[in-house]
């Protein structure tokens, strides 16, 4: 991870860690940098953002910043991080940019930036944008006269993008009811057109952003209100997705939440049957529940553990070939279909997934019950140093000889705040509870935490 960028781009509280100079710099700098590898050629480089009020203020510094360098700016407006990358891919953009701080509030924003593949921007070019920013590379040139950028209307691409949802569902979802969380998100331009066009009865909740509500006790971190919503309308099943939609989670018929883990587990076990499943194998991170190994293992499926973080999923996937792979948390990637984790398309094969078994939600995840899991996040001065705290180190090792065979503990730094996450897994919940607070104690008695 760079000062600036972390596993999942620049973020920060809008104009105070992240400010709008900020942004203006980082369009400059790529502006230039990728004028620069093509001399000869017209730079383009392609701009979504969510729905958060600071997103316009930081379109429009990207965008100044990026004709400021003699590149075009191509603005998809309101749109989803992996229509963002699908257009840089599909339409040979130079790089992209996505303007979002996922399932934070709405006063944090981002600035992810994506390579001409669609994918996550390498470590050497981050390194060379931070490298900018700190008045480490020298001022860049101003373009001038008719090599000042441009900046083009773009929403195209984001109906092209729908389009794209819509032609991979192979199935109708005709006599389905279907529900979606929207986040008060970048979900709320795309999802409902794409489950209408297949047929869905769609009932829609968090579509009405102000630009204050993203995430606001909804969306895939705050399940609450979806759950109650799919019993109220009687929906077959929910989807919940996070502010910019590269994320989704789940609820079945009854009400009952389905996490990253047990959608990758039915999904796995069906492409698996049909053969599509490369190598027979499923990549997960560190955080993945005790209770997908276990089923993975009855399945006969293999798994490939990565560091947390949806970038190192899709690494080891592309490095080996693996067809699909995801977090608990909801960044599934179908790696014939994506180059990024996408929470619709991750709908719609699950949609897929549960039109040919032919059974309700809840039974088809009878295979995979999740082990209780406790999860308490540690604001602190230094992450590095607790991580390397000896008295830390102590207290995780008594906790996993406790645990033995029926649990595990994961401590590790938050990749985007200034947080330890402690996360315990176990037979009950009390056990996990426990196990959490103990090593939480001795982060605060080392005066490492911050109230």
């Amino acid at each position: 991870m760079g000062k600036y960028f972390g596993t999942d781009g620049f973020r920060g509280e809008a104009n105070k860690d992240l400010t709008v100079l900020d942004a203006f710099k980082v369009g400059r700098f790529l502006g230039w940098y990728y004028k620069e590898k093509n001399p000869d050629n017209s730079c383009r480089i392609v701009i979504g953002k969510d729905t958060r009020r600071s997103s316009y203020m930081f379109e429009d510094a990207l965008s100044a910043g990026i004709t400021a360098s003699g590149a075009d700016a191509y603005l998809m407006h309101v749109t989803t991080t992996p229509s963002v990358s699908y257009i840089t891919r599909v339409d040979e953009f130079d790089c992209g940019v996505m303007i979002s701080a996922s399932h934070n509030p709405f006063y944090d924003n981002g600035i992810k930036v994506i390579n001409g593949n669609g994918e996550k921007l390498d470590d050497e070019t981050i390194d060379k944008i931070e490298e900018y920013l700190d008045g480490r590379i020298g001022e860049l040139p101003y373009a001038e006269r008719e090599n000042i950028g441009r900046t083009v209307d773009y929403a195209a691409g984001r109906n092209r993008y729908i389009g794209y949802l819509i032609s991979v569902a192979k199935k109708s979802f005709k006599n389905k009811h279907i529900a979606l969380d929207c986040a008060n998100g970048s979900a709320s331009s795309i999802a409902k057109p794409v489950f209408d066009a297949l047929g869905a009865h769609t009932h829609v909740m968090a579509n009405e952003p102000n630009g204050l509500n993203i995430n606001d006790q909804v969306g895939s971190t705050h399940m609450d209100k979806l759950r109650e919503f799919v019993i109220q309308e009687k929906c077959d099943i929910g989807f919940a997705y996070d502010g910019d939609a590269d994320r989704c989670l789940c609820v079945d018929e009854k009400g009952n939440l389905v996490n990253g883990d047990q959608i990758m587990y039915a999904c796995a076990k069906s492409m698996k049957a049909e053969g599509k499943l490369k190598d027979n194998t499923l990549v997960v991170t560190v955080m993945s529940n005790l209770g997908l190994i276990k089923a993975l293992d009855k399945e006969g499926i293999s798994y490939e553990k990565t560091k947390v973080g949806d970038r190192f999923v899709y690494e080891s996937m592309v490095q080996n070939g693996y067809s699909l792979g995801g977090e608990q948390s909801g960044h599934i990637i179908f790696s014939k279909y994506a180059t990024t984790g996408d929470g619709i398309l991750t709908s719609l094969m699950l949609m897929e997934v549960l039109l040919d078994s032919k059974q309700p939600v809840s039974k088809l995840m009878e295979g995979c019950p999740m082990y209780p899991q406790c999860l308490k996040n540690v604001r602190v001065k230094d992450k590095k140093e607790a991580l390397g705290n000896l008295k830390i180190a102590e207290a995780i090792r008594e906790v996993e000889a406790l645990l033995s065979d029926s649990g595990r503990i994961l401590v590790r730094e938050s990749g985007t705040e200034p947080l330890i996450r402690v996360m315990v897994e176990a037979e009950t919940e009390e056990c996990c509870e426990a196990m959490v607070d103990k090593v939480v104690a001795v982060i605060k008695s080392e005066g490492l935490a911050i109230d």
